[in-house]
């Protein structure tokens, strides 16, 4: 049978990923501003309500769930949605999108979830530029999370650096030589162009994929690669290495011709593009019909005819194009 969720540009959607918060125990510079007005927690959607949208979109054929935030780790009680998502048949991936810092304690009980695969957010490996650009992170958290995590056993643990020119781009080698010496992936992703952060002029620390590329170049052999991981991510491989280099590049490598994923924002909107406003408002469908999903199936296959066909990034605006900030929208 046909998937219910191709759109009109006959693109399918396996991919959904459910922030659970707009809160975070950081403040990156990249993500939000450092005085951030978080949402009433009456505007989130309960963890009963994002369990039942991830039955409904797996019903739907969609395979890969990635849970995300803000910081999706600092919700009371979470690990009840991971083990409620872990149970569904048809669900071949659980993944989450962290940055790390409550990895100590959670580490084994998201694993043991259902959790197969974590991205890990990791910027710098010097403390005090850490702490500059997540304005309150400690790395030594972050590396301690790390640890907890390569002992709980995940499939795959991924980095993602967000690379800012005199910002952190001097620190590209030594993040890929962390990577191979634990034995990691690591990917390295463009700034989104989302929300006003206040902390910098992102078309002046803008750096490239395609900068990183030749700065890794000089140093390692990457040999490309068709890998994928079900996301935007393209990947390069470092002979004799397990580590795998990935690049998401939305400015210099537009990568919506085959996009297959959507985005649950933090009050409920299934947001049909992270650089458009194309949405739905799943949480009015789910409280006009308590803990019924065919109502809600039946918005989110409506959805796909509104799914634009990309999104309209350009850096030089002097106002961000999307004004929601990416913890809001989900990292």
């Amino acid at each position: 049978m046909t998937s219910p969720l191709i759109d009109k540009f006959n693109r399918q959607i396996t991919y959904v990923r459910l922030s659970v918060t707009d809160r975070c125990d950081f403040r990156c510079v990249y993500c939000m501003s450092e005085k951030m007005t978080f949402m009433p927690r009456a505007q989130l959607l309960t963890l009963e309500e994002l369990a039942l949208i991830g039955r409904a979109f797996v019903e739907l054929g969609v395979g890969k769930i990635r849970i995300t935030g803000g910081e999706p780790l600092v919700r009371n009680n979470v690990l009840q949605l991971f083990e409620s998502l872990g149970q569904l048949s048809g669900l071949k991936e659980l993944v989450l999108t962290t940055n790390g810092s409550q990895l100590p304690r959670l580490a084994k009980p998201l694993r043991d979830a259902g959790v197969k695969r974590i991205n890990i957010s990791l910027d710098s490996l010097r403390p005090e530029r850490f702490q500059r650009i997540t304005r309150v992170g400690r790395l030594e958290q972050v590396l301690k999370g790390i640890t907890a995590a390569k002992a709980a056993g995940f499939e795959n643990i991924k980095l993602n650096a967000v690379i800012l020119k005199h910002r952190n781009e001097d620190e590209i080698i030594d993040l890929v030589n962390f990577a191979i010496d634990q034995e990691l992936d690591i990917t390295f992703i463009e700034e989104m162009p989302l929300g006003a952060i206040g902390d910098h002029d992102r078309a002046e620390v803008y750096y490239s994929s395609d900068m990183i590329y030749r700065d890794l170049s000089n140093v390692f052999t990457l040999l490309p690669t068709v890998e994928n991981t079900g996301g935007p991510s393209k990947y390069f491989r470092i002979p004799h290495v397990k580590t795998r280099i990935g690049f998401i590049s939305p400015h210099s490598h537009n990568f919506c011709e085959s996009c297959n994923r959507v985005r649950v924002t933090t009050e409920g909107r299934l947001l049909l593009c992270l650089g458009q406003e194309h949405s739905v408002d799943l949480k009015r469908v789910i409280r006009a019909h308590p803990s019924e999903i065919e109502p809600l199936k039946q918005a989110i296959i409506d959805a796909m005819a509104i799914k634009p066909k990309g999104h309209d990034f350009d850096l030089n605006r002097i106002q961000p194009v999307i004004l929601r900030h990416m913890n809001v929208t989900g990292g």
